[in-house]
């Protein structure tokens, strides 16, 4: 592994740097449906290793770029996990949006206070998914 830089210009990113992410979801996103996801976002940071010619990490924001925001993907490979390429990740997302009302993001609950340590707070209530999606292929 290599020395990790850090881009929000996803013109830098190709598909072919996208493999390996999205484990153990039911059904993950391809390479190219990945990195459209990434050049469609209000934001989005990708942790690069040149060496290897891959994206170690990413994250991304959607928002109206006025009010609120939310990051709904951020993942950092395993063989780069421990390395704090997520936190510099969130870091980097999340510059510039004090102003905004709210940045949300939807966690499972043992993640809550790795979340904390940047001004994150638990939302109390509930939150609803429609699950269609990660239901898998159908046929």
């Amino acid at each position: 592994m290599g020395v990790i830089r850090y881009t929000d210009d996803i013109a830098e990113v190709d598909e072919h740097m996208l493999s390996g992410f999205f484990v153990g979801w039911p059904r993950s996103p391809s390479p190219a449906q990945h990195l459209a996801v990434l050049r469609g976002s209000f934001r989005a940071v990708v942790a690069i290793d040149d060496a290897a010619g891959r994206a170690a990490g990413f994250v991304n924001m959607i928002s109206d770029g006025v009010l609120t925001a939310s990051i709904p993907w951020l993942e950092v490979l395993p063989a780069y996990q421990g390395q704090g390429i997520g936190t510099e990740l969130t870091r980097r997302v999340l510059a510039g949006t004090q102003e905004f009302y709210s940045v949300d993001l939807l966690c499972d609950a043992p993640l809550l206070p790795y979340y904390a340590r940047f001004g994150m707070t638990a939302v109390p209530g509930a939150a609803l998914r429609h699950p269609g999606a990660l239901r898998g292929p159908t046929g």
